[in-house]
């Protein structure tokens, strides 16, 4: 086995660096009274950088008696001195420098198609500077979102705005936002914040950023048609991104209201229709945000949690949730894939009374099927006491079943329970995983049994699921049901 001895590698290519007197390439980096020269060896920036091997081959730079001479006046010379240093050495030591330059640093080396440097400066950012990037959202925001590949550090600032977004969002940098940046945050489903505030928000920022208002011409009594057409005309993508049903019909009279003129008739019908009905019978205005209601899973998008939630609170589908409606929060407690297609795995992280949420998701099928108990699926019950105590009862179980995350509401079938007292089968007796009803939902260790047909067999449940058979299960999780305050 051969023995690997870089220590002193990198020192004499330190030293090569550092006083270097066979080098053939000038750089000049820098620009105004921030200029400096640095020198290299173009054998080594041509094996370390593919942008440097291109660039010294194909005649982008000037050569002048056997010497290449290049500028880069993008780069400040504090930052292509780690570069440089970094291409000779791979060595790389941040602690020491401030953020401005780190974020310099990480651009460098994404033009410089320096991959290595590129993935750990972006790393340390997220990991080391997070504190730095919440003071200079901003700052990060601009600079990254002109470079899509820095796709881990624009994640990162999404999500720490839209944990805490009224900071940023009331703030004076938030007026002088890019306005891609600002669409990609208004789609944001986990926006942690009163729609009726973003709604203001985007209101300053669309007169900042429209000509012939701005700050010298804010006061709305004073304006005329125009100035609401070019209004109009600044935010006409943004408008309907904005949760009008989150907002409330003070809100809408007193801070929607008189900004009717700058909102499409169709937005502004509906929104009048759910402030006056509480209801939408035919909705094209966003759902409020889903990432306010905690909920992840590999089994159906995070949109559908809406159908399951007016389900629970026996609502119509149709329903777009609002402030009355009650909330939940989703808490994984079981997931096949990861603790195992079993009825003792199931039974071991389902032993509860808590209501529960199973999803599934079958082997070549199109069919999601789940259902859920308000009572959970385990109760310590003597049967010697209790009638029926093979059962445990509720007025509020339901099976369902969805068509591979279809949004259509016609594939979104839902029976509920007709004799409660045999809603769930209480597994403290059981053999199996689940069980609603006598036969009607069921899983078997990894088959999944279903019968919700017009027969007798099952009459626990209405029979609106119109299916029977037996499925391979592909996947299974379990979620604990908590109301949200």
């Amino acid at each position: 086995m051969a023995t690997i001895l870089h220590s002193s590698l990198s020192k004499d290519l330190s030293l090569i660096l550092n006083d270097a007197d066979d080098f053939n390439v000038i750089i000049q980096v820098g620009e105004d009274n921030n200029i400096k020269e640095f020198r290299a060896h173009s054998v080594i920036l041509r094996a370390r950088s593919s942008y440097f091997k291109s660039a010294l081959s194909n005649g982008w730079v000037t050569k002048k008696d056997g010497m290449y001479m290049y500028n880069k006046p993008n780069i400040a010379p504090t930052v292509f001195g780690i570069v440089l240093k970094y291409i000779y050495t791979g060595e790389l030591d941040l602690e020491d420098h401030k953020g401005n330059d780190i974020l310099e640093l990480l651009v460098a080396s994404d033009e410089l198609l320096l991959e290595e440097l590129f993935e750990h400066v972006q790393e340390y950012l997220f990991k080391k500077r997070a504190t730095w990037i919440q003071k200079n959202i901003s700052l990060v925001l601009n600079t990254v979102f002109k470079r899509m590949c820095i796709s881990k550090l624009q994640e990162c600032c999404l999500k720490s705005i839209c944990a805490n977004p009224q900071p940023f969002i009331t703030s004076e940098s938030f007026l002088s936002l890019d306005k891609d940046i600002l669409y990609i945050l208004l789609k944001r489903e986990d926006m942690q914040i009163d729609e009726i505030i973003i709604w203001e928000c985007l209101i300053k920022w669309g007169i900042e950023q429209t000509p012939s208002l701005g700050s010298m011409n804010n006061d709305r009594t004073k304006w005329k048609k125009e100035n609401y057409e070019a209004l109009k005309k600044t935010l006409d993508k943004f408008v309907p991104l904005i949760r009008f049903v989150e907002i409330s019909p003070t809100d809408c009279y007193d801070k929607v209201r008189p900004y009717k003129t700058i909102i499409p008739n169709y937005i502004y019908d509906q929104i009048e229709e759910f402030c006056f009905k509480g209801t939408l019978q035919k909705a094209t205005i966003l759902p409020p945000r889903v990432g306010k209601i905690q909920f992840e899973s590999k089994i159906i998008r995070k949109k559908l949690i809406y159908t399951i939630i007016n389900w629970i609170n026996k609502k119509d589908v149709k329903n777009v949730l609002s402030k009355k409606d009650s909330l939940y929060k989703f808490e994984l407690i079981y997931q096949g894939s990861k603790d195992g297609i079993y009825n003792h795995s199931f039974k071991k992280k389902c032993s509860t009374e808590e209501p529960i949420l199973v999803l599934i998701k079958s082997q070549n099928s199109r069919k999601i099927f789940g259902g859920y108990t308000p009572v959970g699926f385990n109760r310590i019950m003597p049967r010697s006491i209790y009638t029926n105590s093979c059962y445990m009862s509720t007025t509020d179980s339901f099976i369902f079943s969805f068509e591979k995350n279809d949004d259509n509401q016609n594939n979104q079938k839902i029976s509920r329970v007709k004799s409660p007292s045999y809603a769930i089968y209480n597994n403290y007796y059981g053999n199996c995983g689940f069980k609603f009803g006598d036969s009607c939902l069921y899983m078997q260790d990894s088959i999944l049994y279903v019968n919700n047909v017009n027969t007798k067999q099952d009459s626990y449940y209405e029979q609106k699921l119109k299916c029977t058979g037996t499925y391979t299960i592909d996947e299974i999780e379990a979620f604990r049901v908590v109301i949200q305050e």
